[in-house]
């Protein structure tokens, strides 16, 4: 089975761009680690300031090393989290 994180990431007004480009250099280094298996993040162009990310992981281990790698400190806590609203997470297991 695979750890599912869904998050919803909600920019403050006029920071959707801080937002985004913490995204867009935060998801091929998620991309590359050992217990990713899928890091997708989406948004709806009508609601550009609010992003929706869908993880897959082998493990909550998996997504724990995740939240602690240098790069998730760097663009998610040290960029878009201290501009965002709201942040709301979810926590799945697949079906395999």
């Amino acid at each position: 089975m695979g750890y599912v994180v869904a998050a919803t990431w909600t920019a403050e007004e006029g920071k959707a761009g801080i937002v985004a480009d913490a995204i867009t250099k935060l998801t091929p280094l998620s991309r590359e680690e050992p217990g990713n298996r899928f890091y997708q993040a989406y948004q709806n162009p009508q609601v550009p300031h609010v992003f929706h990310l869908f993880e897959i992981y082998d493990d909550e281990p998996a997504y724990q090393a995740h939240t602690e790698s240098e790069h998730f400190k760097q663009y998610a806590f040290g960029q878009a989290i201290p501009v965002l609203k709201g942040r709301a997470r979810s926590f799945y297991q697949t079906l395999d």
